[in-house]
């Protein structure tokens, strides 16, 4: 599975029509207002959320969580395609930025992101030249990665609108604001191109532009076609990570029920323990 985020019109629905290379019609125009899951299907169809998320089969039961309000604002699109036999993209609404963060989303978005990252094989995040700032809301979706940033991919989209000089100095500054959020020592992996049907425009990059973009797209579906290969590693890693969590929990719980009182006195104790958890943690 293959997340797709990023702000309005960075071209993320467009990267998954060029990956699929078909018109299909992937959520409505110009944007994605919803989460849409772009599957391999029997028939072209489109799958309202509450029914996908009853549906035993699929991996999304646990998106009831959220709520009536966010299930009105999902839904899957299945098609016969031999890359969607292989891998499922995720496409999601649009990261606000400036005044629209004020409104209100009926539902927990960034918890949702949260809950998809944790299931997807990759993550990228879509910026174009033209839309490098990292919104509050972005940073928040970006916070709720951790933990997973060996998935995290960055894709600088429409780089032929802007010629190579410009380029250069709009990847540097793109390095310098995910240094800020991203707070890792390494530099992580960014990929230039322009994800479209149009061919690359030549009078902007001139030739050496549309080579590298040649290049990059193909290391970018190179890393794409290595994830099923990689599926039943990253899942043993997976259960390996939950193993430990669950083994440290249990440890945890079994201190601080060691702590508690048999007969008088819970209440204080559990009050005590609950104040000190910290202390507790370092015994």
């Amino acid at each position: 599975m293959v997340m797709l985020l990023g702000q309005y019109s960075t071209g993320k629905t467009t990267f998954i029509k060029h990956m699929l290379k078909c018109r299909a019609h992937i959520g409505p125009e110009p944007t994605t207002d919803r989460f849409v899951v772009v599957m391999s299907g029997t028939d072209e169809r489109s799958v309202p959320g509450n029914t996908i998320a009853v549906h035993a089969d699929m991996p999304f039961t646990g998106l009831n969580s959220f709520g009536t309000a966010f299930l009105s604002k999902f839904e899957c699109s299945q098609m016969p395609h031999p890359l969607l036999e292989h891998i499922t993209f995720v496409d999601t609404p649009g990261v606000l930025s400036g005044e629209k963060q004020r409104t209100q989303r009926a539902y927990d978005f960034t918890g949702v992101t949260a809950w998809f990252a944790a299931k997807c094989d990759l993550i990228l995040l879509l910026f174009d030249p033209h839309k490098l700032d990292i919104s509050d809301e972005f940073k928040r979706v970006i916070y709720s990665l951790r933990g997973h940033d060996d998935k995290i991919r960055v894709v600088l989209n429409k780089a032929d609108q802007v010629d190579t000089q410009q380029l250069m100095r709009i990847y540097g500054a793109l390095m310098w604001s995910l240094g800020k959020v991203l707070n890792t020592p390494e530099v992580v992996r960014v990929y230039i191109g322009s994800f479209n049907e149009k061919p690359v425009n030549e009078g902007f990059t001139g030739p050496i532009g549309k080579a590298l973009f040649e290049k990059e797209q193909e290391d970018l579906l190179t890393d794409l076609k290595d994830i099923p290969k990689k599926a039943c590693d990253r899942r043993i890693n997976e259960f390996v990570k939950r193993a430990r969590a669950a083994k440290i929990h249990a440890y945890i719980v079994g201190h601080l029920k060691k702590e508690m009182p048999t007969f008088i006195g819970k209440a204080k104790t559990q009050q005590r323990l609950t104040d000190n958890l910290e202390e507790e943690f370092v015994k």
